[in-house]
């Protein structure tokens, strides 16, 4: 009897490899099924050697599978490939990039792997030899040409107990790549490529001292959410973030990140993005306040309880608006604990950004330090758009599905009045 088809989840179709890290593989699946997608496995036979089907299929969302033949499927490669909203290798052995090169399909993995259309990320691993071997890095280089993401390995401890570079990456890394490639239903469109976005992240701190300061409870996970999601559908990144947290591999290595600390720094640095960004998301919790001036030596006891003046700091999002080039894009982001929808529609009248996303902090698992996150969006054409409670990767995918929208527009009014 054939598999059902899967519900309106996204389809991950997990593909492992004979080796040593087919055990994290595990890890992978877990992280992909608590995240909300529909993940079906595939192991080789020699992935079976080290792992049992089993584990997975008690992890997954159907049973794994092994073969071509003898499935409940009698054409399980196609039924796998059609489904597919994404197509992962982890891990991706030498053997199998070969073997995706040449375009050989004689297993259930290169067969579904030749008849999908989805997106395909390998994570290879491998003995560092293996892996700087000139006919793996070429094949690697020809994957890359044809549109294959490549998870880029690690340097550790490998088996055998030599260290080098071929080890899998952390399996969170691969789960957030793959996350970041799709949307809350699927293969997310490449939308944005060429559009310059400009992206702010995390608590500002103003110093009290040397050792103390002033910042808020934002971890940042929303901002870098949002890079994640828009370097997957093809913008050009740039991020100002106040949070020390870690992109994926991918998009670690296309965003441009600069790090500041206050909101001085802050505002200074997407001031000077701005200039030459399509889109400026301020996702950052920036201090409202900062103390007038601050000591340049730690406060201490024996000095008594010191009075701390404060400051208003600058309005970085008003000075955006203010400053703006013709059919730049501007999106405000606003924590709120209290008369939501009359706060939130008031700021977004006072600010003048197109787009206001706004979340009720007071309620459990939203927003500041989760991992999940529920917005409201509001533009400033009167367009509402709620967001459930949902991973902060699909709400930053349905914000810039509603600034790929307004880019659209914006583009067509140009073409019409030209």
């Amino acid at each position: 009897m054939a598999l059902s088809p899967p519900d309106d989840r996204p389809v991950v179709v997990l593909g492992v490899c004979g080796g040593i890290a087919a055990y994290k593989a595990v890890e992978v699946c877990r992280l992909l099924s608590d995240a909300g997608c529909y993940v079906a496995p595939i192991l080789t036979e020699s992935a079976t050697q080290f792992i049992t089907p089993l584990t997975f299929s008690a992890l997954a969302s159907e049973p794994a599978q092994t073969s071509l033949y003898g499935e409940r499927h009698p054409s399980p490669h196609t039924r796998l490939g059609r489904m597919a909203d994404l197509v992962v290798v982890a891990p991706a052995t030498a053997n199998l990039l070969a073997r995706l090169v040449s375009g050989q399909s004689d297993d259930l993995l290169t067969a579904t792997l030749s008849a999908t259309t989805a997106t395909v990320l390998v994570a290879p691993a491998m003995h560092t030899e293996m892996w700087e071997q000139s006919s793996v890095q070429a094949n690697v280089a020809i994957l890359r040409e044809r549109g294959v993401v490549v998870i880029d390995p690690e340097s550790g401890r490998l088996a055998g107990g030599d260290v080098g570079a071929g080890r899998l990456a952390d399996p969170a890394s691969i789960a957030q790549v793959v996350l970041s490639h799709l949307g809350p239903t699927g293969a997310v469109a490449r939308d944005l490529v060429g559009v310059k976005i400009t992206i702010s992240a995390g608590g500002t701190r103003e110093a009290i001292d040397p050792v103390r300061y002033l910042s808020n409870r934002s971890s940042g996970k929303q901002g870098y959410a949002l890079a994640e999601a828009a370097i997957a559908r093809g913008a050009d990144v740039t991020l100002v973030t106040a949070a020390r947290l870690q992109l994926s591999p991918i998009a670690r290595a296309a965003t441009t990140v600069i790090n500041v600390d206050s909101a001085q720094q802050m505002g200074d640095a997407i001031s000077a993005a701005a200039e030459q960004a399509d889109v400026v998301i301020m996702a950052a919790a920036v201090a409202d306040f900062r103390p007038v001036g601050s000591s340049a030596t730690k406060l201490t006891k024996d000095l008594g309880i010191p009075t701390l003046l404060l400051e208003e700091t600058t309005d970085i999002l008003a000075s955006l608006v203010q400053r703006r080039r013709t059919g730049q894009v501007i999106v405000g982001f606003a924590a709120e604990t209290h008369d939501i929808a009359s706060r939130a529609a008031a700021k977004l009248a006072r600010k003048g950004c197109d787009l206001l996303v706004v979340n009720d902090v007071s309620q459990p698992e939203v927003g500041f330090d989760h991992e999940t996150n529920a917005v409201t969006i509001m533009g400033k054409d009167g367009e509402v758009d709620q967001v459930p409670l949902s991973a902060k990767s699909t709400v930053a995918h349905a914000v810039l599905d509603r600034v790929a929208r307004l880019l659209s527009q914006r583009s067509q009014e140009r073409n019409h009045h030209v």
